[in-house]
């Protein structure tokens, strides 16, 4: 899978990180120090003591005082970072083994009470059976929980003037036409239909591509303020697959509601 960048996502302030390779939701700008680091987006400020995994290689470190990490693990192809901290939103990233050849620097954002988290872990949807062709098939190391996933979380009341967006922090293995036309799966004969997302039983998208941070609206009026709602999302099928359901083997990590 290619790294996929969505515009939404605004780099943080470069004025102390110069010769830095910088992110924050998959944005990455520069080149960088002698480690890497974690800063709180908004301040630059050094997060010390997070919880930094790559949950593909098994592999866990934690920040120092002055918020830098290693990741002495043994990357061949794409993996997911994911991070975690006390008082601030779960980050997940894609990286590359090409994006450790310099250090980096990741910015993350402070939580807020109305910030909803459904799922800090990666899952993997699908039926494992996927090609070596398909988006990401070196890196799925963990068993398919089925076709789709589904979890009920409670929302309290969204301010007036408020919008609510269910991020989805990374997601690979999606084999669409897009994705295929992107080069971000190396199939020629076929591809997948777009994993499905439903809120209380209502569609609002179809993702067409790999990538970290995307970002869905929820519509207000199908929110449930001060009552359970269902999340579900969906994996896709082999579009061309007729004699039997194939479905597309995907990978998810942090899944979260925010409200802006």
């Amino acid at each position: 899978m290619q790294k996929f960048i969505t515009l939404s996502l605004i780099l943080f302030s470069l004025q102390s990180f110069a010769f830095a390779s910088v992110m924050q939701g998959g944005v990455e700008k520069e080149h960088l120090l002698k480690s890497n680091k974690l800063v709180e987006s908004s301040s630059n400020t050094p997060i010390a003591n997070a919880k930094i995994s790559l949950p593909l290689e098994n592999y866990t470190t934690y920040t120092a005082a002055d918020g830098t990490f290693n990741l002495n693990a043994n990357i061949n192809g794409q993996t997911v970072l994911a991070i975690e901290k006390a008082g601030y939103k779960p980050f997940t990233m894609t990286l590359a083994k090409e994006d450790l050849s310099k250090p980096i620097i990741v910015g993350i954002e402070k939580s807020t009470p109305k910030d909803i988290i459904i799922e800090q872990n990666l899952f993997h949807l699908g039926d494992n059976n996927f090609s070596d062709t398909s988006a990401n098939a070196g890196e799925f190391k963990i068993e398919s929980v089925g076709p789709f996933y589904s979890k009920t979380v409670k929302i309290d009341t969204i301010e007036q003037g408020k919008k609510a967006y269910l991020t989805i922090g990374s997601i690979i293995g999606i084999d669409t036409l897009l994705a295929r036309q992107m080069g971000q799966n190396k199939i020629t004969s076929t591809y997948a239909t777009p994993p499905q997302v439903y809120f209380n039983g209502q569609k609002i998208a179809e993702i067409q591509l790999n990538g970290d941070g995307q970002r869905i609206r929820i519509p207000n009026n199908i929110i449930k303020q001060n009552a359970d709602n269902q999340i579900t999302i969906k994996t896709g099928r082999n579009a061309l697959q007729t004699s039997h359901i194939d479905y597309d083997d995907i990978e998810i990590a942090n899944i979260q509601i925010e409200t802006y």
